[in-house]
């Protein structure tokens, strides 16, 4: 069966019905299995176009999942808003070491920010994959404001001022959303077939269900209002208690993990009216991480059972992830679907 992976996606997460759901991931990509046979490396991958563009579509290559994702990490924005950076060595992810800023009346964006740091390199790597594969869309990886906040800030101190200075979390979270909103804009240009916004700050295990609804949610649906790709929602963790302002955020998809039971997902769903599809929640910390390609099998046909829309992992894929993992996945999806 031949696939246009590019309109499955789009189809889909528009709604429309298909003979097939997609099997992609909108998290982080890079496995160590894959880098050792693509002959690409962290931290390269992180700042050279080429291996980013390579790396991102590996599991194409090597597994047939159906897209490219890239970046790899959650730091870009910051970077780009004048944080250090460690972009890590061998399976380790970049992280945030320091901020220029202490509180949130000190965040500003740099005058540069959209041509400073990997904002170039990342747009560069969407016109690399553009230009190898008519047949495979691209989703970008960005941050989602909360999150940014938390590293110009500090994430324990944002959660902890939430309760002393609620107008300062505001501010920096909207300053935040600002700096998102110009990367969204540079990436507009490149016309990645997907933009995933990641935002774990804003799991249902750090903030209340109010505190989302009145922090997170505004900034998320300013930022998604300045997207001409198509776009998807990913939260970390235990979002049932959340699950209904995620879904009314006006993104085509939201992304869950296994916390999330995928039944209660589709029964909001469609009580909500089914605009917003699915897509989860294989589990990366577990079954892709240390499980057995049967027991990958297992929770894909499970959750195709439950209805899923869209098989993916239920966040960023482990490094140490074995490959044949990954390729279970899609037979998985492919035995569901008889093909």
């Amino acid at each position: 069966m031949n696939i246009n992976y590019t309109k499955n996606l789009r189809d889909v997460l528009n709604g429309k019905k298909t003979d097939i759901a997609p099997v992609v991931t909108v998290t982080q990509s890079g496995i160590l299995d894959a880098m050792e046979r693509t002959g690409t490396s962290w931290p390269q991958a992180h700042e050279n176009p080429e291996q980013m563009a390579t790396l991102g579509a590996s599991l194409y290559e090597l597994a047939r999942l159906e897209d490219a994702k890239i970046p790899f990490c959650l730091a870009v924005e910051a970077e780009s808003m004048g944080c250090e950076v460690d972009l890590g060595y061998g399976g380790r992810t970049p992280e945030v070491v320091k901020s220029p800023f202490e509180k949130p009346e000190d965040i500003e964006i740099p005058d540069n920010f959209e041509t400073s740091g990997r904002i170039p390199v990342i747009c560069e790597a969407v016109e690399i994959l553009h230009e190898r594969y008519d047949n495979l869309p691209v989703c970008v990886g960005i941050t989602g404001p909360f999150t940014v906040a938390g590293h110009l800030i500090g994430v324990e101190d944002i959660l902890k001022m939430i309760n002393l200075d609620l107008f300062a979390v505001e501010d920096a979270i909207e300053i935040a959303a600002e700096a998102v909103s110009a990367y969204i804009k540079q990436l507009n240009e490149v016309k990645p077939e997907v933009i995933c916004v990641a935002d774990p700050t804003s799991s249902g295990d750090l903030l209340s269900p109010l505190d989302f609804a009145q922090l997170s949610v505004p900034a998320l649906e300013d930022i998604q209002e300045v997207m001409k790709s198509q776009n998807v929602l990913h939260i970390c963790g235990h979002t049932a208690g959340i699950l209904k302002d995620m879904l009314s955020c006006g993104y085509n998809g939201i992304s869950i993990e296994e916390a999330v039971d995928m039944r209660y997902a589709q029964k909001v769903k469609h009580e909500l009216g089914d605009k917003t599809q699915v897509c989860g929640n294989i589990s990366t910390s577990k079954t892709l991480f240390r499980g057995t390609p049967e027991e990958v099998r297992g929770e894909v046909l499970e959750a195709l059972e439950k209805g899923v829309d869209v098989v993916a992992p239920s966040c960023g894929i482990a490094a140490s992830s074995p490959l044949e993992n990954i390729q279970a996945m899609v037979n998985a999806r492919n035995e569901f679907f008889g093909i």
